[in-house]
């Protein structure tokens, strides 16, 4: 501090900085597509949650199914790649190459490299089409490592590379082709724009499929070269948005088949109008929108159209059918257990933003009533039986929402939802800031016990369940609030349920009592179906819950290792291995054949490669055992070109490698090329034969990419079997599994490790320090990335037909695993 007595001079004096000036010179231009680069949101969507990268792909499928649209391609190959590419393949009139009058260079370059340039500004190109900015695969090239384009017109085949959106050269013209049009895309995404970079299979199918869907005929095949062996999906419908309607209900029981549909062209505007819909057995609502082919997941003007013409149509047949002084009908009754897709084609379509996710064109809206109501009024009175069963089914909807209207009105107490009794089993905190509380719903008496005297009664609440809850997914919501159990959540969390007046007992979310809810199942069968039980519930009747980030999912250990006085919770698989691996390595040491010695942190992170490169070759484990494998990941098996030919001397080396390896009566391994570029070994061992084919596909995946790209160093570890000294026992392993495997036994050794089964096996202070307090457990948030996908999982799970939920099951037995989250 400054002596008062001591003036302070003027220029020591602390003075606000001055401001730099605002001038012409403050102004930045971003030229070309620095603009993309800089802000890639505002064109693709988020760069850290998957979305923007997905986009990505769905930009240039769409320019393909444009082609498609327009009538000039039949078929669409999509491939993600084992180097992290995508493929877009399609067999249209080709991008044009010829050199454009104005920018002086060829038009595949001008549509790359400039935003706004492209052939839909106008109806002379395509009548209608889903891409409508000239900024779809300008943007794509832009946020790309890499992008080849091939173009064939005329049987002549052009070739252009990008790398960061500029070109390294002008298109050149390769050669004569046996393909006579039709264009190809592979790009790579940048990993310098986004956090992650590997695709999801499953988003891209159901984007693949909706195209081919809503394009009949349109001939999608879409194949995945990461893993070993590829699969291959082709995706081809006649039938339209009927079969795609049947499609979507696949989990559910119609009313009757086949559905109602409409295809009709509205002269006047050039809006063309298709839809189909059919009610099942179900009490949700699935609806889907799309405009040239663009998915609209917030709706817009054409859903408002579609609404109000299905609400008027359907109210004026009841009433003809002396249903006039029954309840009176709303929307909702309408809707409930309806699927419908509504496709629109607009020639210059408006949306509220760049990604299409609201369609804002007001002049839709009557074009979307005229149609859906001629149609849907013709069906009713050509189709009078099924009519009947709609009727029906609407008027058991306005009533089973009176009765629920009804039960809130008596059971309500204080503005909170009552349905039986006050809940007498939740205890309940002191704190009243809904934004600090937070409730643990448990399984059972026994976890419920411990839970309570574990927790911090201050801030946290525990309401124990008994058994399973009800599946709301087979329920109506009036028999869903006759259920003791939901009754019992409902009136815990003080949120009221379904859409009536908040004060009468409807959902608000304002009045939630704990901002943080969180599901604490055991780690069994019975829990997993609890805590799906439970989901399903959040998710139909409570989905702004989820929306708003308020549920959770708990995270108890699976896992108790103890040594002496040493004592640890281990959440998962990864985890006790992670362990183990710290314990073993503390004072371990290795030493490879060429002379290094690691120790230390540096053997730490060398073991954490081999357990890496383990892992990839596990994976490639249906082509052949993963002892061999290992083998082939040093002698640089996966090096090999996917198209050479000659690959004997590569089979061969294999061979050898593995006959060094084993004892003479076990080896005989014999190393031969295939044709098409892979190695096959075979031998004959006790008058049994064995034979492996690494084939082409293999060593195109992800996994052998990426063991190949490390090859000299897994060889230069390996060539000869090097040294692992483990306290005072050494080893001698002859690859990453055996070096994997070494460390994980030595780890183990002293150790006591428990499973727990249940939350009932801990006492209450070993669950507050897992899984209750906050410094130190780990809580799954639950969000929701496709609304409509996720309604098809639970409508096919938790739905009352048997076959989809069997083929559901078959076709993701091998993908289960236990998650790192």
């Amino acid at each position: 501090m400054s002596d008062p007595a001591t003036p302070v001079p003027e220029s020591s004096a602390q003075t606000p900085a001055e401001p730099q000036a605002y001038d012409a010179a403050s102004i930045s231009v971003l030229k070309g597509l620095d603009a993309v680069r800089k802000r890639p949101g505002m064109y693709i969507g988020d760069t850290d949650d998957g979305s923007g990268l997905h986009h990505m792909a769905f930009e240039v499928i769409d320019n393909a199914v444009d082609e498609a649209q327009a009538g000039y391609a039949t078929k669409v190959e999509v491939s993600l790649n084992g180097d992290g590419s995508v493929t877009v393949r399609d067999d249209g009139r080709g991008i044009p190459v010829d050199i454009h009058l104005e920018e002086g260079i060829s038009a595949a370059e001008l549509v790359l490299t400039r935003l706004h340039a492209g052939g839909k500004f106008n109806q002379n190109s395509y009548k209608v089409s889903g891409g409508l900015h000239g900024v779809g695969a300008a943007v794509v090239n832009a946020l790309s490592e890499w992008m080849e384009v091939r173009i064939w017109r005329n049987n002549r085949e052009h070739f252009m590379r990008f790398q960061h959106g500029e070109p390294d050269a002008p298109l050149v013209e390769v050669g004569p082709s046996e393909r006579e049009h039709g264009t190809e895309i592979i790009f790579k995404p940048s990993a310098n724009t986004f956090t992650h970079i590997d695709f999801d299979y499953a988003i891209i199918e159901r984007r693949l499929r909706e195209l081919a869907f809503l394009n009949s005929g349109l001939d999608v095949t879409f194949r995945d070269e990461r893993h070993a062996p590829a699969v291959e999906t082709r995706l081809f419908y006649e039938g339209g948005l009927t079969a795609f309607v049947e499609w979507l209900d696949r989990a559910r029981a119609p009313l009757f088949t086949p559905g109602l549909s409409a295809n009709v062209e509205d002269k006047a505007s050039g809006i063309r109008v298709e839809f189909a819909l059919q009610w099942n057995d179900s009490y949700h609502e699935t609806m889907l929108c799309f405009t040239n082919n663009i998915p609209q997941r917030d709706g817009g003007t054409h859903l408002s159209g579609f609404r109000q013409a299905l609400t008027r149509v359907v109210t004026k047949y009841s009433e003809g059918m002396g249903k006039k002084d029954s309840l009176a009908l709303t929307g909702d009754d309408m809707r409930e257990g309806l699927t419908a897709v509504l496709s629109v084609k607009v020639p210059d379509p408006k949306f509220s933003s760049q990604t299409k996710e609201k369609l804002v064109s007001s002049e839709v809206t009557p074009a979307v009533q005229a149609v859906v109501s001629d149609a849907i009024g013709h069906w009713l009175e050509t189709h009078p039986k099924e009519a009947r069963s709609i009727i029906q089914k609407v008027m058991d909807a306005a009533s089973a929402r009176e009765a629920a209207r009804k039960a809130r009105e008596l059971t309500r107490r204080k503005g909170v939802l009552d349905v039986s009794t006050l809940p007498g089993k939740l205890a309940d905190c002191q704190e009243r800031d809904a934004s600090k509380c937070e409730i643990f719903i448990v399984e059972g008496d026994s976890a419920g016990g411990s839970a309570k005297q574990g927790r911090d009664r201050k801030y946290q609440a525990i309401l124990p369940l008994k058994g399973k809850i009800l599946n709301v997914e087979r329920a109506r919501f009036d028999r869903m609030l006759g259920s003791a159990e939901i009754g019992t959540l409902i009136t815990a969390l003080g949120a009221g349920i379904g859409s009536g007046e908040p004060e009468l007992g409807g959902f608000n979310v304002d009045k939630l009592r704990y901002h943080r809810i969180v599901i604490m199942t055991d780690a069994d069968v019975d829990g997993s179906h609890i805590r799906t039980l439970l989901l399903t519930f959040f998710f139909r009747q409570m989905p702004e819950l989820i929306a708003r980030g308020h549920l959770y999912i708990a995270q108890p250990p699976l896992y108790r290792a103890k040594r002496g006085n040493d004592d640890r919770y281990l959440k998962d698989d990864k985890a006790l291995e992670d362990f183990l691996l710290s314990k073993a390595l503390a004072e371990a040491r290795l030493t490879y054949p060429d002379g290094r010695v690691l120790a230390g942190p540096g053997l730490t992170e060398e073991v954490g490669f081999l357990r890496e490169a383990w892992n990839r070759v596990r994976r490639l484990a249906t082509t052949a055992p993963t002892a061999v494998l290992d083998q082939a990941a040093i002698v640089g098996t996966f090096a090999v070109p996917a198209d050479d030919t000659a690959a004997l001397s590569h089979a061969v080396a294999l061979a050898d490698r593995l006959n060094a390896l084993l004892l003479d009566g076990e080896a005989g391994w014999i190393g031969t090329g295939d044709v098409a570029g892979g190695i096959i070994l075979a031998r004959r061992l006790r008058g049994v034969g064995e034979r492996y084919v690494l084939n082409a596909a293999t060593l195109r995946s992800a996994d052998a990419r990426w063991l190949a790209e490390r090859h000299a160093r897994i060889a230069a570890a390996f060539s000869q079997a090097p040294h692992l000294k483990l306290d005072n026992r050494e080893e001698r392993p002859a690859g990453p599994h055996a070096t994997f495997e070494a460390v994980l036994a030595h780890g183990r050794r002293g150790l006591a490790i428990q499973r727990f089964k249940g939350l009932g096996e801990m006492n209450p202070d070993q669950l507050w320090k897992t899984t209750l307090d906050p410094e130190l457990r780990t809580l799954l948030q639950v969000k929701v990335g496709d609304a409509e996908e996720a309604a098809q999982v639970f409508s096919t799970l938790m739905g009352d037909v048997v076959e989809p939920r069997r083929d559901f099951i078959v076709s993701n037995a091998l993908k289960v695993a236990n998650l790192d989250i």
